[in-house]
C-alpha cells in the first residue's frame, strides 16, 4: 500500500527559512494564494536563527486554520499536564517558567501559551509508523521538526553570521523541518519534502526515508525545543 500525497515545495532561501518554506508549502497544498516571502515576514524567528514549530503553527491559527501540535518534547512539558485542560497547561508553563528561566525557554513558554490562547491543540501521543500513516491516509501532510545532522548523517554544523558551516570537531547538532508528504508500506519509508534544495539526501527535493531512520531523528530535536509534529488542516465552512 502506498500513499503520495500531490505535493509541492519551494527551495528555501536562506539556512534559517526551512520552517515558513515548509508552512509556505503547506497553504499551497490547500490552494491559500500567499508568497512564501510574505510567510517569512510574517512568521516570527528566533534571535539565533529559524523558527519553532509551535510559531508556524501560531501563525497557521492566525489565518483561520485548525492546528494540532503533538509534541515528544519533555524538555518543556512534563507527560501529567497532558491530562490536564488547556487553562491549567497554560498555568504550568508559566509556573515553570519561573524556576527554570533561561532566555530560551521564555521564548519557547511564551510561544506555546500564545499557541494555546489561539485555541491550538497540543497532545501527547506515542511516534510511530502508524500515527503518521494515519494522517497521510487521509491527505493531510505533516509539518515536523527533526535533526538533520541524524537524519542526512552530516557533520555537526556552525552558524556564522546565519550561514551554517560543517565543522566536526566545533559544531553542533541541527535542527530542521520537513514535511511528510507520503509513505510506502512495503518499504516501510516515508516521503520527504525538504526545502533545502540541494541536500545531502537527494538530487531533488523529494526522497524517500525509513521510518526507522525518520522517527529517531524526529525525537532527536528535543535537543533544539523541536521535537515535534505538527498539524495543519483547514476549518470546515458552515453550510
Amino acid at each position: 500500500m502506498e500513499t503520495r500525497l500531490h505535493f509541492e515545495i519551494l527551495p528555501q532561501p536562506d539556512d534559517t527559512t526551512c520552517g515558513p518554506t515548509c508552512l509556505h508549502s503547506i497553504y499551497s497544498y490547500y490552494n491559500d494564494d500567499i508568497s512564501l516571502s510574505q510567510v517569512i515576514d510574517e512568521v516570527q524567528h528566533l534571535e539565533d536563527g529559524g523558527t519553532l514549530a509551535v510559531l508556524l503553527g501560531c501563525h497557521a491559527l492566525k489565518r483561520g486554520y485548525n492546528a494540532t501540535l503533538y509534541t515528544f518534547d519533555m524538555q518543556v512539558f512534563d507527560p501529567t499536564w497532558f491530562e490536564l485542560p488547556a487553562e491549567d497547561m497554560l498555568e504550568k508553563l508559566a509556573l515553570q517558567l519561573e524556576v527554570k528561566h533561561t532566555a530560551k525557554m521564555e521564548v519557547v513558554t511564551t510561544a506555546y501559551r500564545e499557541f494555546l490562547n489561539l485555541k491550538g491543540k497540543i497532545l501527547l501521543k506515542d511516534l510511530s509508523t502508524e500515527f503518521i500513516r494515519g494522517f497521510l491516509k487521509k491527505d493531510k501532510p505533516i509539518i515536523t521538526g527533526l535533526s538533520s545532522t541524524y537524519l542526512y548523517r552530516c557533520a555537526r554544523e556552525v552558524d556564522r553570521g546565519n550561514e551554517l558551516f560543517y565543522d566536526d570537531i566545533n559544531g553542533e547538532p541541527t535542527g530542521h523541518f520537513v514535511v511528510l508528504s507520503g509513505y510506502d508500506f512495503k518499504t516501510r519509508s516515508a516521503l520527504i519534502a525538504d526545502p533545502l534544495n540541494p541536500n545531502p539526501m537527494s538530487d531533488n527535493q523529494h526522497y524517500e526515508v525509513k521510518f526507522n531512520r525518520l522517527i529517531p531523528a524526529i525525537m532527536l530535536a528535543t535537543l533544539t525545543f523541536d521535537a515535534n509534529v505538527l498539524v495543519i488542516t483547514p476549518k470546515k465552512k458552515d453550510k
